[in-house]
């Protein structure tokens, strides 16, 4: 029996942070508490209607205190005398812009309510004409396509394309700059004291996936790319990077600072950051052939392949193929789509407009909410009593915030076709929800395209332990089973894993893979009299999706 040892994981979400202590000889996981970004729930910083979604920094330092300060308070004393690392996972592309100091500025004085000075989330599309600039630069200016690594199409959700927006937009902002520090580097970067920006450690998950980071080509795009693609970029390269670090190792120590703070032992190591989707993946027990897809207001999908499978092939339209951006020693694949539980939390408000607006004063708060509450409930129970049929001609396209792959393209908007005047509000849902399950199976296509085998599919995040029509359609959509994991925390459970490995606790992420991996929950078998409609289904997707992109995108 190994002896026990303990890890604290830590997942950063769109709207809170969540911490679980775990049991590296087990995994199991022993607590677990949650924090909510409090500015971030009451709508600051952020115009919805204009893509901007901008995060303080103060949400993000007081819901880490508070969340594994409320998890320390679950577990024994034992336990908690015996935690031997930290580990982050963030959303991403999420990064915002940092002084000399590494000091973020909004928690300056003079910036402190502008959200240019904020985290710039990564469902902010509003540097859309920026990812254009970087995109036709990076095809036009005679030399290296920077973009090659990242499925060959730049996003707006990405880094250089929030930093090059910002820097239009504010030149007080850039004016005060030093550097842009990625979430997934800053939370690592406070707990261990290192806010210096040229000695953060960074990311490889996030600087290959996002900021152009490249080995073969010695780092970041050269200052010569950068220029051509604004003047406004000059020089800031050099308050950025040249070196990346994966994940198994530590990003530094714990200060005596956050240690006081949080009540533990200083100077256990805390890992180098990455993002959620990679971690999490990572905890769902991903390997070659097996596709995580973690779900929830968005989708990211994450597989890994050896260097001899892909060799010198590029993977286009995906985001971003990188050594060691999930499991070291591997090529880390990452895919997703920009809205999934979002298109859902969408239908749901577009139809409680009323209760919001009209019944607004006439009922209470909670009478409302209840209301509100009850809707996606009883529209699934409408939507799995309605049988999949060939001839039905309602079909929805999924881009309702964009498409992220296949080939990203921000500029898209989402489609209903064939509405009549007996479609139902039940059977409207049921078709959004085929719409979010058949874009899953266009990112499946391009992998198997590409020669990327696919035989395992495990989807993890809140959508799929909230709905079992939304897997279920999935299932019978990709015509594959859908194993669903057993841990509600599995981003976090996949950070306190890569803690693990960086306290030496284990020598390899595979290694700890075998102990602390989450367990199969269900596992969802495809319906296979409804297999054959949705393969019709698809094929109309896939035709409608081609004849509409010009349109759907002015």
């Amino acid at each position: 029996m190994k002896k026990s040892r303990y890890v604290i994981g830590l997942d950063f979400g769109t709207d809170s942070v969540r911490s679980v202590i775990v049991d590296t000889a087990s995994g199991e996981e022993l607590s677990t508490a949650v924090s909510n970004f409090k500015r971030w729930a009451e709508g600051k910083f952020c115009i919805p209607e204009n893509n901007q979604f901008r995060q303080h920094p103060l949400d993000h330092i007081e819901s880490l205190e508070e969340s594994i300060s409320d998890a320390l308070k679950e577990v024994p004393l034992h336990v908690k005398n015996n935690i031997a690392a930290i580990g982050v996972a963030t959303t991403g592309s999420t990064a915002g812009p940092v002084d000399r100091d590494g000091t973020a500025l909004a928690l300056r004085e003079e910036f402190c309510e502008n959200p240019d000075a904020m985290f710039v989330m990564w469902k902010d599309h509003t540097p859309v004409e920026e990812a254009e600039l970087i995109n036709k630069t990076a095809r036009t200016w005679g030399g290296e396509d920077y973009t090659r690594y990242e499925g060959g199409v730049y996003s707006s959700e990405w880094f250089w394309a929030k930093i090059l927006h910002i820097f239009k937009e504010d030149g007080k902002v850039r004016k005060a700059t030093f550097s842009w520090v990625e979430h997934a580097d800053w939370i690592p970067a406070l707990l261990t004291g290192n806010m210096n920006p040229l000695e953060i450690k960074r990311s490889r998950c996030a600087a290959g996936h996002k900021a152009m980071w490249h080995a073969s080509w010695g780092g970041l795009p050269p200052e010569e790319f950068l220029i051509k693609v604004s003047p406004l970029l000059r020089g800031l390269r050099d308050g950025l990077y040249t070196k990346t670090c994966t994940s198994d190792k530590p990003a530094g120590r714990l200060s005596r600072e956050w240690a006081e703070k949080l009540d533990l032992k200083e100077n256990i190591p805390v890992a180098v950051g990455a993002y959620d989707a990679h971690m999490g993946a990572v905890a769902a027990g991903v390997k070659p052939g097996v596709f995580v897809k973690v779900i929830g207001t968005s989708c990211c999908d994450i597989t890994v392949a050896t260097e001899g499978k892909i060799g010198d092939r590029l993977i286009s339209g995906i985001c971003g193929q990188v050594d060691g951006s999930v499991v070291p020693g591997m090529i880390g694949l990452e895919a997703g789509q920009s809205a999934y539980g979002d298109v859902y939390s969408w239908f749901r408000d577009l139809i409680s407009w009323p209760l919001k607006n009209y019944f607004s004063g006439r009922l209470s708060e909670r009478e409302i909410k209840q209301a509100i509450d009850s809707i996606l409930p009883e529209l699934t129970g409408g939507a799995s009593e309605i049988i999949p049929d060939e001839d039905n001609s309602l079909i929805a396209i999924d881009w309702l915030n964009g498409r992220r792959t296949p080939y990203a393209d921000q500029k898209l908007k989402g489609a209903i076709l064939g509405i009549n005047l007996g479609t139902t509000a039940p059977g409207l849902f049921r078709t959004l929800i085929e719409a979010t399950a058949l874009g899953a199976r266009a990112i499946i296509e391009r992998f198997h395209e590409e020669g990327i085998n696919i035989n395992r599919v495990v989807a993890i995040g809140g959508v799929p332990r909230k709905s079992k029509l939304v897997i279920q359609v999935l299932s019978d959509v990709l015509n594959m089973p859908v194993i669903i994991t057993k841990s509600e925390q599995s981003v976090a459970l996949g950070a306190a894993i890569f803690g693990a490995v960086a306290a030496e606790i284990y020598n390899s992420v595979e290694e700890a893979q075998k102990y602390m991996v989450s367990k199969t929950e269900a596992v969802y078998y495809p319906d296979r009299n409804n297999v054959p409609v949705y393969n019709k289904l698809y094929e109309r997707y896939s035709k409608l999706g081609r004849m509409l992109e010009d349109e759907l995108r002015k």
